[in-house]
C-alpha cells in the first residue's frame, strides 16, 4: 500500500479518493480499448482500489447514541473504496464521524487489491460482445478477473479473522464485494445502482408496483393544484426498469431531462422503481416475487448501498380466526422456517423489533385508516410472523403444520418477511414488516381467484399509502436515529 494523504479535511479526503479511483479505472479502461483494437501486452495490466485507513489510540465517541462512526477498540482499521461517484454522501458522512470521534487524520492511499476489469468497465458494458474468441482466451492472463475470495460476507457475519499484523476491517463490505452487487442489481432489477434510494419497500405482488407507478407518474406531472404541487416538489424524478427516467415537471433540476431508457424484451426477475430525491432520500420499490431465495438475493445486493431502512409490504395468510380478510399484521417477531440464511445467521438467533420502525408503521396505519389507539386492534394485530420456504404448506398434515405455529404464537405466515428482516439484522439495515391478510387457509378461506381479485381491489392502494407515509416518517427521524445500536455486534466496524 502506498500512502498518499493524511488529513482531517473531509472534502480533501473525498476528492483524493475520487481522483485515485478515477485514475485506476481510466488506466484499465484505456488499456482495454487498446486491447480490443489489437494491441498486445507483455505484462499483465493492473490497477488497484484506493483505501481508507485510520489509527485509533483510544476508542472514544462524542455521542454514545450513535451506532456508527467510531472504532470499537484501539488499533488500525482499513477498507478498500469503490465508486465515489455513487457513495459521495455516504463516504463524506463516515469520514466526518471518524474525525469527529477520534480527532485523528484519516489516511488515503492505493491498496494492493486489484480492480477486476469487469468492475472497472461498469454496469453498462458487456465485455464479451466486443472481443474475438482469441482475445477472450487471452483476457484472463492480461487483465484481473473477479476473485470470489475477496467478496465473502465474513465481516458482516462476524466470522472474519484478520491475519497477524493486518488491519481491522473498517467497513462491512470491501470494494470488490460492493462492485459485484452493483452489477447484480442491474441484472436483477433492470435499473442502475445510482437510482436506488435510501428508503426501500419490498413487495411480493405486482398490484403494489402498479399502484406505485401510478403514484410516481402523477407526482411527476405538471399541476397547478397547490396541495399536489407541494407533495410533488419533494421528488426530482421517477425511474422505471430499463432506466426510463421521468423528471418532475414541477421541480426540474438543471441538466435533467426525461430519458426513454432501454426498451426491455422482457421484465427482469425483480423489477425496481425509484421515486427519487436529489439527496438520495427518496423511495425505491422492488417486486421481489415469491420466496425466501429471492428475498435473500435482492437484500444481499441492496445492502451494499447502505440504505437507511427497508420494509416488507405484502400479503400473508392470517392464522387466527379473529382476523378478517384485509386486516393488517405488524410483525414484532419472526419464526424463521425459510432456511435460506441458516449458514449465515443461525435460526436460533432472535431478530428484534426496532422501535423507531414499529412506531412509524403503527402511526402510518392510524393516519391512513383513521383508527386510533385501542380501535387499531379492529384491523391490525401485532405479533410473530412465520416465514417458510414451501408455498404449498397447507397440504401438510394439519397436526404437523399447526404445532410450531401455535407454540410460537404466530399470527401470520408468508415466504419473505423473516428473510428480509434477518438480512436487515445481518447487514445492519433497519427493517420492518407490515402485511395484509389475503387468505386464512387454516379456517377454510383459501386464496382463490375471485376472492383474491376483490381483496386486491379493496386493500392495495391503502396498504401502499401506509408504506409511503411510513417512509416519510422515517425520513423525518433521520439516519442517525434509525441506524440502531441493536444491530451492532461486540467488535463492530466503524462505517455505518
Amino acid at each position: 500500500m502506498k500512502k498518499v494523504l493524511k488529513t482531517k479535511d473531509v472534502e480533501k479526503a473525498y476528492l483524493t479518493i475520487e481522483r485515485l479511483y478515477n485514475e485506476s479505472v481510466s488506466f484499465l479502461t484505456d488499456n482495454f480499448v487498446e486491447f480490443t483494437k489489437g494491441k498486445t501486452f507483455k505484462d499483465k495490466v493492473r490497477a488497484f482500489y484506493p483505501y481508507v485507513r485510520i489509527d485509533v489510540k483510544t476508542a472514544n465517541r462524542s455521542d454514545t447514541r450513535y451506532s456508527y462512526g467510531f472504532a470499537s477498540r484501539p488499533g488500525a482499521f482499513m477498507t478498500t473504496i469503490t465508486r465515489p461517484d455513487l457513495f459521495d454522501y455516504y463516504y463524506r458522512e463516515q469520514f466526518t464521524q471518524l474525525i469527529k470521534n477520534h480527532d485523528t487524520p484519516i489516511e488515503i492511499g492505493i491498496s494492493d487489491v486489484e480492480i477486476p476489469l469487469h468492475f472497472a468497465l461498469g454496469e453498462g458494458f458487456h465485455l464479451e460482445d466486443t472481443l474475438s474468441e482469441k482475445q477472450m482466451e487471452a483476457l484472463p492472463y492480461l487483465f484481473t478477473q473477479p476473485n470470489l475470495d475477496d467478496m465473502d460476507d465474513s465481516i458482516a457475519n462476524g466470522t472474519f479473522y484478520k491475519a497477524v499484523g493486518a488491519e481491522n476491517p473498517l467497513a462491512l463490505f470491501q470494494a470488490s464485494r460492493v462492485d459485484l452487487s452493483l452489477l447484480r442489481l442491474k441484472h436483477y432489477t433492470a435499473t442502475l445502482a445510482e437510482h436506488f434510494q435510501n428508503y426501500v419497500i419490498f413487495t411480493n405482488y405486482q398490484f403494489y408496483i402498479d399502484e406505485f407507478v401510478k403514484i410516481g407518474q402523477e407526482l411527476m406531472a405538471q399541476t397547478d393544484d397547490p396541495k399536489k404541487r407541494a407533495e410533488s416538489e419533494v421528488y426530482s424524478s421517477f425511474v422505471e426498469p430499463g432506466n426510463k427516467v421521468t423528471v418532475n415537471k414541477n421541480f426540474k433540476i438543471k441538466g435533467e431531462e426525461d430519458e426513454e431508457g432501454t426498451l426491455l424484451a422482457r421484465m427482469p426477475q425483480m423489477p425496481a422503481y425509484h421515486l427519487k430525491r436529489p439527496d438520495g432520500s427518496g423511495i425505491t420499490m422492488v417486486n421481489i416475487g415469491v420466496g425466501p431465495s429471492n428475498a435473500k438475493t435482492i437484500t444481499d445486493h441492496i445492502a451494499v448501498l447502505r440504505p437507511h431502512a427497508w420494509l416488507m409490504l405484502g400479503h400473508c395468510a392470517g392464522l387466527r380466526n379473529s382476523q378478517s380478510m384485509g386486516d393488517y399484521v405488524l410483525a414484532h417477531g419472526y419464526l424463521r422456517e425459510d432456511h435460506v440464511l441458516d449458514q449465515d445467521l443461525d435460526p436460533t438467533i432472535p431478530i428484534p423489533a426496532l422501535s423507531e420502525i414499529q412506531v412509524a408503521l403503527e402511526q402510518a396505519v392510524s393516519e391512513i385508516t383513521g383508527h386510533q389507539g385501542y380501535d387499531l386492534k379492529k384491523l391490525m394485530r401485532t405479533g410473530t410472523v412465520a416465514t417458510i420456504d414451501d408455498r404449498n404448506w397447507e397440504l401438510r398434515p394439519a397436526i404437523k403444520q399447526n404445532r410450531k405455529l401455535s407454540q410460537s404464537r404466530a399470527i401470520a405466515l408468508d415466504m419473505e418477511s423473516g428473510t428480509i428482516a434477518a438480512n436487515g439484522f445481518r447487514f445492519r439495515v433497519p427493517y420492518g414488516t407490515l402485511l395484509c391478510v389475503s387468505d386464512k387457509p387454516l379456517h377454510g378461506q383459501l386464496k382463490l381467484p375471485g376472492m383474491a381479485e376483490n381483496f386486491y381491489r379493496q386493500r392495495v392502494e391503502q396498504h401502499l399509502q401506509i408504506g409511503l407515509l411510513t417512509m416519510s416518517l422515517l425520513r423525518e427521524i433521520g439516519p442517525a436515529r434509525l441506524h440502531s445500536r441493536k444491530l451492532r455486534s461486540f467488535y463492530e466496524v466503524a462505517f455505518q
